[in-house]
């Protein structure tokens, strides 16, 4: 049976999803993507002729991220023709579900060379617009599930049944930002970024002809317990307590893992980074709909009998503060411990939401090699009630 090894992996830097102001706004979202795919084969000095198939994540497909977005954003490359592609929605989880499914394409002998990605262009396409205009809705009348499709409400519902507090939720947000400034400056992120020429826009949002070269994160900020204080939460929850500096942002940006045998590898000249051990999808429970990440990291530590001890570096996805602290809860980790989300997370870097698995998998990818380690988690909660994982060892 064929094995699979990770040859690279990149990703854009994460713009604010905000028409006009965020970095990337000037581009169509199949750009932002193609960026991706151009940026990850570059690097491994792969030509665009050997890759057989691309699999994507996007959340919200509809307008400039509809009708199959992978698929048209790698045509941007005016070749090659031939290469399939599939664009799947597994909400949040959607790249990191391109992993899973790109890995066992080709453990499976079905191809050889491949793409898994994810693209969210949230100041083109804002989260929800395929739910909210209908026709119709994804739940029935007598679902028969006490959940919401409400994320905010959900995690009131984390942080009240857990006794959170707004103080420990704020003290979470400051420090995500504070890691994240702390690795820009030290150029951290550099080797994961692929650095991007983009369009400067007017007021009206047309382009000026002027561009500027994007090369960093335009989330992360100065953040004081005292700023975060004053920052208004979002909904009329009484136990409301997250806002938009202890939730994750809204963003653009996309991200992309070449993957291949270990045999093409060696054929392309390529040194293969990594391994998938295991990648796991779960359900929840719905009521909560964001706790996916605990019963998804049980159940791959369970079914490949290792321990959170074996692990180097744990991402979990900053969706909300209260999500991160849930899960910090159920796994014993003191939410401080320097191997947990040790550059910031979602909270500063941004959610561009179809992109964040493989932006998980690139950025742990990273760490592991900066820091000369060896196996990384990755974890995400997700709309639909469900919670994904993944564990990658270097090579």
């Amino acid at each position: 049976m064929p094995e699979c090894v990770i040859v690279e992996a990149k990703r854009t830097p994460i713009g604010r999803g905000k028409p006009i102001v965020g970095w990337l706004s000037g581009f169509h979202s199949l750009e932002v993507l193609y960026k991706a795919f151009e940026g990850v084969l570059k690097a491994a000095g792969v030509d665009r002729k050997e890759v057989q198939q691309i699999i994507s994540g996007t959340v919200t497909q509809a307008g400039e991220q509809s009708g199959n977005n992978a698929r048209h954003a790698w045509l941007l490359g005016g070749d090659n023709y031939q290469v399939g592609a599939v664009t799947c929605d597994c909400q949040c989880g959607s790249a990191m579900q391109s992993v899973s499914m790109m890995d066992a394409l080709i453990q499976n002998g079905t191809y050889e060379v491949g793409i898994a990605s994810g693209l969210e262009h949230m100041s083109h396409v804002g989260l929800g617009q395929n739910v909210y205009n209908g026709p119709g809705f994804f739940m029935t009348p007598d679902f028969p599930w006490d959940c919401t499709p409400d994320q905010f409400a959900s995690v009131v519902r984390i942080c009240k049944k857990r006794g959170f507090t707004r103080e420990m939720v704020d003290r979470f947000g400051v420090d995500s930002h504070t890691k994240a400034l702390k690795a820009q400056a030290a150029g951290i992120f550099d080797r994961e970024i692929i650095p991007i020429e983009a369009p400067i826009l007017d007021e009206n949002g047309q382009k000026t002809g002027e561009t500027r070269m994007v090369t960093q994160d335009q989330g992360p900020r100065e953040s004081t317990m005292e700023g975060m204080a004053k920052l208004k939460v979002a909904g009329d929850d009484p136990n409301a307590m997250h806002h938009a500096g202890n939730a994750s942002q809204i963003s653009d940006g996309a991200s992309a893992v070449l993957m291949m045998t270990p045999e093409k590898a060696k054929e392309l000249g390529c040194t293969p980074k990594a391994r998938l051990i295991m990648g796991d999808l779960t359900g929840a429970d719905p009521y909560y709909l964001l706790e996916g990440p605990i019963d998804s990291t049980r159940n791959i530590l369970r079914k490949t009998g290792m321990t959170l001890n074996d692990m180097d570096i744990i991402e979990c996805n900053e969706a909300f503060a209260g999500v991160v602290l849930a899960w910090c809860e159920e796994m014993d980790i003191d939410p401080k411990d320097t191997k947990l989300n040790p550059n910031g997370g979602a909270i500063a870097i941004g959610h561009p939401v179809g992109s964040t698995g493989t932006r998980l998998l690139t950025t742990a990818l990273y760490e592991l090699e900066r820091t000369d380690k060896n196996i990384a988690l990755c974890t995400m909660c997700c709309g639909s009630s469900v919670g994904t994982s993944m564990i990658i060892e270097r090579i």
